[in-house]
Parts: structure tokens; sequence; C-alpha cells
């Protein structure tokens, strides 16, 4: 009879084992999270701090564009509108030409996005991938643009748009900047890190460029490819001195330069105003970066892995 228990003895035991870890895994990861926070409370607090730098100010941005300005001008401040408010934005669209702003500022950001971003993958490939003489120089010689301020070509632009009469145009507007050196960087440190084994097997089914180009890189690259548009993108949409030097009627001018003609106009004085024109200009960049910024860093993290190359 013993010999018949036993077995039974040690499977009644066995399941035991298991609840027991089972019981115990919560708190292990309870106590090793506790002691992460114990041993980085000081990254914590500094990066809530960060946090705190960045949306507390858009925060006030956003409640004084819709507080009266006997609000505005309370102390102690108020977190919180007590009478919510669409006068401050109506004011701002009665003293501006903020529709003819908005069209202006889409249509330059559009078409000076899709250049900037076509341009940069025609030229990031051909430094990717096609020899031609003088690769290598032309290559720094781009880098080297990096470095050069865009104040600096400010004369020189503006001159070369005057003599082909394009002052005061769209055309005039996005020229300039369509040429995109960080862009094409960029993608072309991504397309160095995408692996070779797919262009050799298009090359034996004899896939031209165009064909490796549209069927294969760009696929690879959305990430890539959606940081260069997004930072495209956000370049054109708040541009401000080139577009201040190169429009001379208001019908023409940007957001940004819409701002500065709402606060010439209004004043110091209407705070609500200023503040309610601030966010007409903020919250589209806002909303696009907040749906794209998840490519930035894999966008980036490509680009670094084909930096050795």
């Amino acid at each position: 009879m013993s010999v018949l228990l036993a077995p039974s003895s040690s499977t009644e035991e066995s399941p035991q084992h298991p609840s027991g870890a089972d019981s115990g895994a919560p708190r292990r990861g309870m106590r090793g999270r506790a002691r992460y926070v114990a041993r980085n409370w000081w990254a914590l607090l500094l990066l809530i701090a960060a946090g705190l730098a960045f949306l507390v100010p858009l925060y006030v941005l956003v409640t004084t564009a819709f507080k009266t300005n006997s609000e505005i001008y309370t102390w102690p401040f108020q977190w919180l509108p007590t009478e919510f408010t669409w006068d401050n934005l109506a004011r701002a669209w009665e003293i501006a030409p903020f529709d003819a702003f908005i069209v202006n500022s889409v249509i330059v950001t559009v078409i000076g996005a899709v250049a900037k971003v076509t341009l940069a993958v025609f030229a990031a490939y051909a430094f990717a991938f096609l020899p031609f003489p003088g690769k290598r120089f032309l290559f720094i010689l781009m880098l080297g643009a990096l470095m050069v301020p865009g104040h600096v070509t400010l004369l020189v632009n503006y001159l070369t748009i005057g003599q082909m009469g394009l002052i005061n145009t769209y055309a005039g507007i996005i020229l300039p900047g369509v040429a995109s050196a960080f862009g094409t960087f960029l993608l072309r440190q991504h397309f160095l890190s995408l692996p070779t084994e797919v262009f050799e097997a298009a090359e034996v089914d004899g896939a031209g460029h165009f064909r490796k180009l549209f069927s294969f890189t760009l696929p690879m690259s959305i990430p890539a490819v959606a940081t260069v548009a997004l930072i495209a993108v956000i370049d054109e949409w708040n541009n401000f001195v080139w577009p201040l030097i190169i429009t001379n009627s208001v019908n023409m001018r940007t957001l940004p330069i819409g701002l500065m003609y709402l606060k010439a106009n209004d004043g110091m004085t209407s705070w609500g105003v200023l503040m309610s024109g601030t966010l007409i200009v903020v919250i589209p960049m806002l909303l696009v970066f907040l749906f794209a910024q998840r490519y930035i860093v894999s966008g980036l993290t490509g680009a670094a892995a084909g930096s050795g190359k």
C-alpha cells in the first residue's frame, strides 16, 4: 500500500508549486518596478519637468484664447476660464484676413513639401545607388550646405526671384526652398541601410532604376520618407522671413506673417486676440505632428543604421 500511495501524495503536492509561482510573479514585478523607480527617481523628475515645460505654455495659450480681457489680467492667475468666449477668435478674424492667410499657407505648404520630398527622394537614390563622376565631392558639397545659415542666401535668392519676375507670387515663395540638403542626406543614409539582396534580385529580373525606386526602395522606406515629409511640412508652414521679404501685399501673406499683422493692428493690449491667432497657426501643425510622430524615431533610426556605409 505504501508503494501505491507514494505517487498519489506527490501528485497532490505538485500543483501547489505553479500556483505559488503565479502568486509570487506579480509581487516580484511590483518589487522590480519599485526598485527601478527608487534608482531612477531623478530621471523621472527630469522627464516630468520637461513635459511640463512644453505642456504648461500650450495650456496657457489655449485657455487665454478663450478668456475675457478681465480674466486674462486677473491675479492670481486663473487656470480655467470662468466665462468661455469666442469673441477673441471673431475679432482676430475681423482684424486680419485669416481666410487668405490660411489659403496661402496651405498652397505653399502642400506644393513646397511635395516638391521638396520628391527632389530629396531622387537625389538620395542617385547618391546611394548610381555611379557618376564626382559623386563623393558633390555629396560633401551638399553636406556643406547644411552648415550655411539660410539667412546668408536671402539677398541672392531675392535678386534671382526678382529677375525672374516672381515677386509676390506662390512660385517666388516656394522655389528657393525646394532643395532640401537634410532630407537628401537622411534618405540617402536610409537607402544605404536597405538589404542589398533585394536589389540584386531585382537586377536579375531586369528591373531598371525607376522600378527599383518605386517598387522596392520607397515601400521599404516609408518611415524615412514620412519623416522627411513631416519636417518639410513644418518648415514650409512656419517659414516667416522669406515670405515676408518676397511678398508685398497682405493677401499674399502666410499665417506666421499674419500674426505680425495682427499684433501691429491690434497692439499688445488684447492678448486674447493674439493668442487666438496663434492658436490658428499652431493647431494644424500640432495635429500633423501627433499623427506622424511615430515615423520620426523609426526614420531617424534607419538613417543612423546607414551612417556607417
